[in-house]
């Protein structure tokens, strides 16, 4: 029975790794920091893997995503500073990629939760009622989030455009 838990889980992160890292990228805004992300993610879905039901293991570890970034302890180690002599030259990029990158940068001025429901509900294309289950929240908390979230984005890109 242990070994064909153990190739259900397999197949589960062979299957949908690439797809959970992604969301923790973009929640992140950091490669390691996502690949750190769902790496704990996976090994506490994995703890309760029995228990799991298969068509529900996405949605559980997802769930352990957003609420992991978005708990206080993980955010509380995550603020490092990195001292710098000279700030790095931007590279020159293609217009889709310079639009990618600055919205990169929008998103990682909000906060946790705000970016959370930004992602599952513009990235991943979710509900509100859905992103408010996933997140534990009610679906006037994410309607909230979302209005303050795209406010703030179209501030930042206002004054992107302004500095122009």
């Amino acid at each position: 029975m242990k070994d064909s838990l153990e190739a259900e889980f397999t197949a589960f992160v062979a299957e949908r790794g690439q797809s959970l890292l992604r969301i923790a990228h973009a929640l992140t805004g950091d490669a390691r920091a996502a690949e750190d992300l769902v790496q704990g993610a996976l090994a506490k879905a994995y703890a309760k893997w029995p228990r799991i039901h298969a068509d529900d293991a996405e949605a559980y570890v997802r769930r352990i995503l957003y609420n992991d970034r978005i708990s206080g302890w993980r955010r509380a180690s995550r603020r490092r500073e990195v001292s710098m002599a000279e700030m790095p030259e931007m590279p020159q990029h293609q217009p889709d990629v310079a639009e990618r990158l600055a919205l990169r940068q929008a998103l990682l001025t909000l906060p946790d939760r705000q970016r959370a429901v930004v992602v599952l509900r513009y990235l991943e294309d979710r509900s509100v009622e859905e992103t408010a289950q996933v997140l534990g929240c009610s679906p006037g908390t994410v309607a909230s989030q979302a209005s303050r979230a795209l406010a703030k984005l179209r501030e930042h890109a206002r004054s992107m455009e302004e500095s122009r």
